[in-house]
């Protein structure tokens, strides 16, 4: 997505969340690198649900090489034709790509003056996407602080109905180690952010 940049002081609370989303959109960008591994067999979890999540996938990161993730990566999301899953909101929702689920995103995104990156040629509604509009509506990357009213409505309408499903299938599949981590991370952190939003008052 592409960004503006300016200066806005964000609540630590809020600033966690925003790398968060950003930490989950960048894994599931693109295979994990050498760089990007070891960045992350760096981080510390706690005695939190959210934070074992974390910790185990740093150890787990620790002893997988690049071409491991990325074999991963490929056989998850690529594959011959199509990978182990499809990680796109309008496939989850409707069963097809390019569905009326993309067609909400593109509009609710014109709306709050966010464009898809140049070069970019995937559909909006995937995943890694969706991780990187939260974090920028967060931090004020697409021009301006979304309230919390604007991120729930986003949330509620682009992300809930099928993420814990898509990070819970991440999180169980049979090929890989890594990779089922980060879904174990992330359905944690789409319950956690799930059930904030949800203490909202409409």
């Amino acid at each position: 997505m592409t960004a503006v940049v300016k200066e806005y002081v964000i609540d630590p609370e809020d600033q966690a969340r925003a790398e968060l989303y950003d930490f989950l959109g960048l894994l599931l960008a693109r295979p994990a690198d050498d760089d990007l591994l070891r960045q992350v067999a760096g981080l510390q979890g706690n005695d939190t649900p959210l934070g074992d999540a974390l910790g185990v996938l740093a150890r787990i990161a620790a002893v997988t090489s690049p071409e491991a993730a990325e074999r991963e990566f490929n056989a998850l999301f690529i594959g011959l034709g199509r990978g182990e899953l499809l990680p796109y909101a309008s496939h989850y929702l409707t069963g097809f790509l390019n569905e009326k689920p993309l067609a909400n995103l593109r509009s609710d995104m014109a709306r709050r003056g966010i464009k898809r990156a140049e070069g970019k040629h995937e559909p909006e509604d995937n995943i890694a996407s969706l991780m990187e509009m939260m974090a920028g509506m967060i931090t004020g990357r697409f021009g301006a602080v979304t309230s919390v009213a604007g991120q729930k409505e986003f949330f509620t309408a682009h992300i809930e109905p099928w993420a814990i499903h898509f990070f819970t299938d991440l999180e169980a599949t049979g090929s890989s180690v890594f990779y089922g981590a980060v879904g174990a991370l992330g359905r944690r952190f789409m319950e956690i952010e799930a059930e904030a939003f949800g203490m909202l008052a409409n």
